[in-house]
């Protein structure tokens, strides 16, 4: 692209952004007056994973302030390292919500604010490990499967999830703030709302179980099901294709 093009892309792309984010704003009002919530309890986060830094600008400009990405070394092209990123971004919440390998935490917790796909105390304690290098705190999700499918991660029993928050809890340098799930992708509401919910129960019995632990992130809900997630209680949104459309 030529010079003149590079401009009327990033207008075009930022009116899309914008159009996208009120509609999604709109049916995120809709959704939490129809379950009796505060809809300014929920966040947005705008999934930027294979999104070009153009895109990420775009969001940014539109007032939007968490970003996702799925993995660690196209977040560090994309972004550099957490001083570039902070230079780029003041104030930016860039959160590691993809599948995380033991060897990659500390690439990980060099750049991102939070993880949100802790599926286990090995993962936690190289993490922690990791920030005593950097000096930092982190952030930590623990990843639940609650819709039973073998293909995803996560912690598949209240009882094996207890168990890893307490000693989770212990480590130095992470503060766990909550937990993230992924329903199935179906247009039947019924096994979402049931994933949604046993999220729920979990949060809550986890939260009144374990001494010490004040969770307040439910991490619920994507591009195709973030109204019923508003509905069953989410107070994060993972958005991807209803901000940037569908990728090419």
């Amino acid at each position: 692209m030529v010079r003149g093009e590079l401009l009327w892309y990033d207008i075009c792309v930022e009116q899309d952004i914008n159009v996208r984010l009120s509609e999604v704003r709109s049916r995120i009002n809709d959704a939490a007056a129809r379950a009796g919530r505060d809809a300014t309890e929920i966040r947005l986060m705008a999934v930027t994973k294979t999104q070009p830094l153009d895109a990420v600008v775009a969001a940014w400009e539109a007032g939007l302030r968490c970003f996702g990405e799925n993995r660690v070394h196209e977040a560090i092209e994309k972004y550099g390292d957490r001083e570039q990123l902070e230079k780029r971004f003041p104030g930016v919440d860039l959160q590691m919500i993809g599948h995380l390998q033991s060897n990659k935490s500390r690439d990980a917790a060099g750049l991102f604010s939070a993880v949100q796909s802790v599926d286990s105390v090995k993962l936690a304690r190289a993490l922690s490990q990791a920030c005593n290098r950097f000096d930092r705190s982190l952030d930590v999700l623990l990843e639940v499967n609650t819709s039973g499918e073998e293909a995803k991660y996560g912690f598949t029993s209240f009882a094996a999830l207890r168990d890893a928050a307490q000693e989770i809890l212990e480590l130095p340098h992470l503060s766990l703030r909550g937990l993230m799930t992924m329903a199935p992708y179906t247009s039947d509401q019924d096994p979402i709302r049931r994933t949604f919910r046993t999220l729920m129960q979990w949060f809550t019995d986890l939260n009144a179980t374990t001494p010490g632990l004040a969770m307040d992130v439910r991490s619920m809900g994507m591009s195709n099901d973030y109204e019923i997630a508003v509905e069953e209680g989410s107070t994060l949104l993972r958005l991807g294709t209803v901000l940037f459309g569908e990728r090419s």
